[in-house]
């Protein structure tokens, strides 16, 4: 079985924006609304796009409205609409940044998590996600109809971090949940969790010396006009579900239901595709055109060592031990 045709042989839920104009209505009455941070060009908004284009080919009537470059926000606005089931329906989201809701969910997208793109790729193929899932659904009423992701995450600073002497109290942004930071910390980085929109001012003021992303989000946005030094620590590869907002879904006719389940697992499908063979590309552009000064970390082995007890506290804390073990038995 190939790489991608197994990506896309399990089920998961959940996309971004819906508004239902009524409780009886029917999928003609039905405008989905959806928010990205990035322009037309970004792999998340492709994805995005592809969920559209899916539920428009399985049901009529549906009308769409995506709201770009984030024009409704940051993730952090994403979510609370999301769970108030108000301004946005479905879409794609970093798992720390529902933490707030849904205390496990990071776990999904904690740093090391996975050793390589086939242990991502195996251990959301097995569904073994789907105790986190039902988490989200519960406590913060966001239904994950799908998995994108797959870009590689790496650091980005302005001087060159390479090795464990500089990477000793590096100063650098982290998403918000708690375990982003404690990771980092136990790396021997200074992590901070601060606005992503404020993450290229910050670094141009000094108030942090770097941060960490995949390729496509340093080029997108241009952070490697303040950070230009990408040291390969390879620490995370995107988990980035799909999500809907459960109070929206709740209320939508049963044709569009399963439309939109089955368009969240094949737009997930796609997206992991499109992402994965993108970051690879989006990396070397850069590098290509003098944007970026690439390089490995030195010791590497090392950070997998000190982040396994900071790994097994925090999946203690949550009452996950058994959940982290599986996808590291994956």
């Amino acid at each position: 079985m190939t790489f991608f045709s197994k990506v896309s042989a399990y089920t998961v839920g959940a996309v971004s924006a819906l508004t239902i104009i009524a409780s009886t209505a029917t999928a003609a009455d039905v405008t989905l609304r959806g928010a990205s941070l990035f322009d037309e060009e970004h792999a998340y908004t492709k994805t995005l796009r592809q969920l559209e284009t899916l539920i428009a080919d399985k049901v009529d009537g549906v009308s769409f409205e995506l709201s770009l470059n984030g024009e409704l926000g940051d993730e952090s606005d994403f979510v609370t609409f999301l769970q108030q089931g108000v301004a946005i329906d479905y879409a794609i989201m970093a798992p720390s940044n529902m933490a707030t809701f849904a205390p496990s969910i990071p776990l999904m997208d904690m740093p090391f998590l996975f050793r390589d793109l086939e242990h991502w790729n195996t251990a959301l193929a097995s569904g073994v996600m789907a105790p986190l899932e039902a988490e989200l659904l519960e406590k913060a009423d966001i239904r994950v109809i799908g998995y994108a992701g797959g870009g590689v995450r790496n650091l980005a600073s302005a001087e060159p971090i390479g090795n464990m002497d500089e990477l000793n109290g590096h100063k650098m942004r982290v998403m918000g949940a708690p375990i982003q930071a404690q990771i980092f910390s136990a790396v021997t980085a200074n992590p901070a969790a601060i606005a992503y929109s404020e993450v290229y001012n910050a670094i141009q003021t000094g108030v942090i010396a770097g941060f960490e992303n995949e390729a496509a989000s340093i080029q997108n946005l241009k952070f490697y006009e303040v950070a230009p030094h990408i040291t390969l620590t390879k620490h995370a590869i995107t988990v980035r579900p799909i999500v809907m907002a459960e109070k929206t879904f709740s209320k939508l006719p049963e044709a569009v239901q399963a439309a939109v389940l089955e368009a969240g697992v094949e737009a997930g499908a796609y997206g992991r595709a499109l992402e994965s063979t993108q970051d690879g590309e989006k990396l070397q552009a850069m590098a290509d055109a003098g944007q970026v000064i690439v390089q490995e970390f030195a010791g590497r082995e090392q950070l997998l060592e000190l982040v396994i007890p900071v790994q097994d506290a925090y999946a203690a804390e949550l009452g996950a031990s058994d959940l982290l073990e599986a996808i590291r038995a994956k």
